[in-house]
């Protein structure tokens, strides 16, 4: 059964405890504050612990245009994309990510922030202008014990687990960790991807990682981000379901794309 608007009625069903609970079935995204647009998980509640996780496939006639993964789709046709503008772009890409983090968490204040000097990056700035005030962010957010005790046990990621799948990037370089694991290893990426924005070498798209992970049109790395989710979700509950999710901010256009190769488009 149904109520008004499609939400289902609960239904019971017994809980990890053992206790017969009612059953909520819940979509999360595609259009929820603070989440990745255009993603969506459906998950099956008992109070607020998240009993199943499904994630949604984007449709195959869906376009997808990876805004962040641009500079390694262009290095892989062959057109020559320094490493310095790649840099500037994957800093930009983290910090976009951090500041959906920092606001599920409820740190408003320093997802403006992330926000900020994601804007000046994307509109050019200078490495001398944003790097000061990027070191300055990092050593707060990555400092901050409110934050970390927060965070911290939530979302735990074995090395295993993320290779079995094909993980790449930031999140498996903080692999055997949890969200501040990941939220730390965004943080260093940027301070070092900012310093190197000057730099004239020509990309690599194999050895030089996207912001996501190491990019293949067919797999992109955000395939296997959104892969994890279900397994990760499951006995969480519902707030902390919501900063796993921001830990590992898998792309949806990204999901898209890889759908359209695998479809022949």
């Amino acid at each position: 059964m149904e109520m008004p608007g499609g939400l289902a009625m609960a239904e019971p069903g017994e809980d990890r405890d053992g206790l017969t609970l009612d059953r909520l079935h819940v979509a999360l995204g595609p259009f929820l504050a603070d989440w990745p647009a255009g993603l969506t998980l459906r998950v099956v509640l008992q109070g607020d612990v998240i009993q199943r996780a499904d994630l949604d496939e984007p449709a195959v006639g869906r376009p997808g245009d990876p805004f962040w993964s641009r500079p390694w789709i262009r290095a892989a046709t062959g057109e020559p994309v320094g490493v310095g503008e790649a840099a500037r772009l994957r800093a930009a890409a983290h910090l976009d990510s951090l500041g959906r983090l920092l606001s599920v968490a409820g740190w408003p204040a320093e997802a403006v922030t992330a926000r900020r000097l994601r804007d000046d990056l994307l509109d050019g700035a200078p490495a001398s202008a944003v790097l000061p005030r990027v070191e300055r962010f990092a050593r707060r957010v990555g400092r901050s014990r409110t934050l970390y005790w927060l965070t911290r046990g939530i979302g735990p990621l074995s090395v295993a687990d993320a290779r079995a799948v094909g993980v790449t990037g930031p999140a498996v370089r903080a692999a055997g960790g949890d969200v501040p694991a990941r939220y730390r290893q965004w943080l260093a990426d940027v301070v070092v991807d900012v310093r190197r924005m000057n730099a004239t070498a020509r990309l690599d798209p194999v050895a030089q990682e996207s912001p996501r992970g190491r990019w293949d049109a067919e797999h992109p790395p955000s395939a296997a981000l959104a892969t994890l989710l279900p397994h990760l979700l499951v006995g969480a509950e519902l707030g902390a379901a919501r900063l796993v999710v921001a830990s590992l901010d898998p792309d949806p256009d990204e999901l898209a794309v890889g759908r359209l190769e695998a479809a022949g488009g």
